[in-house]
């Protein structure tokens, strides 16, 4: 790979295309990663960047990055005050609702049973459907999938899966909240054993300017 994709780039912030498998950044959980964002960027843009949000190593798409530490300060807080939107398409099980709120408290994924739980709200929107013609399950004679829009307005781990999951519609390819013959059985089909997620849009106030910036991964959305 000759570098990551970049999407925007000026004095103050970078936004690339994360590929799907990456870390953002170094961390005890994933030891044997060679692959990170930060690292990569650093070294193809010959300057610190500052992580400013994250995404899951399995999901792919927008991610921005400050090039100083007042940016980084500024895009933080934005993130934090929920001062962002940010648009994800997911490939999911059966056929979605049309359009769904979620609005389901969560608390993370390794918490003490304990632990409170936090305000997760999330809104869904059903792009397109497919059926194929062959049985993934014996209970049934076709298999359905769904082309969602996810619009978080929390930040809350992990809410997008688990939102979906609540729904009854999980990810394809989420290991932890989906089927797992249901997800070998599209592996085997896509070519790809992967979490199908996509950061698709992300809109942030510029660090400097305040105006609205928007960034998204170059695909286009399918006409509703």
């Amino acid at each position: 790979m000759s570098g990551l994709h970049i999407l925007w780039r000026d004095e103050h912030l970078v936004a690339v295309y994360k590929p799907a498998g990456w870390l953002v950044h170094r961390t005890g959980l994933d030891a044997g990663e060679t692959r990170f964002v930060m690292q990569a960027l650093r070294n193809q843009l010959g300057q610190h960047v500052f992580p400013v949000h994250r995404l899951d190593k399995g999901t792919c798409g927008v991610l921005v990055m400050a090039l100083h530490s007042d940016a980084a300060r500024a895009l933080s807080q934005a993130f934090e005050q929920q001062a962002t939107t940010k648009r994800y398409l997911a490939l999911v099980r059966g056929w979605a609702p049309a359009r769904a709120e979620v609005d389901h408290a969560l608390k993370p994924d390794d918490a003490p049973a304990h632990a409170p739980v936090q305000d997760a709200h999330t809104r869904f929107r059903r792009l397109a459907q497919l059926v194929l013609p062959e049985p993934s399950d014996a209970r049934f004679a076709t298999t359905r999938a769904s082309l969602v829009e996810a619009v978080p307005t929390t930040g809350r781990r992990h809410q997008i899966r688990r939102h979906l999951k609540h729904l009854a519609h999980p990810i394809i390819g989420d290991a932890t909240h989906g089927k797992g013959p249901l997800n070998r059985w599209w592996a085997e089909r896509l070519g790809h054993q992967r979490l199908w997620l996509h950061a698709w849009q992300l809109t942030v106030p510029h660090p400097v300017t305040g105006a609205r910036l928007t960034l998204d991964s170059g695909l286009q959305l399918p006409a509703c």
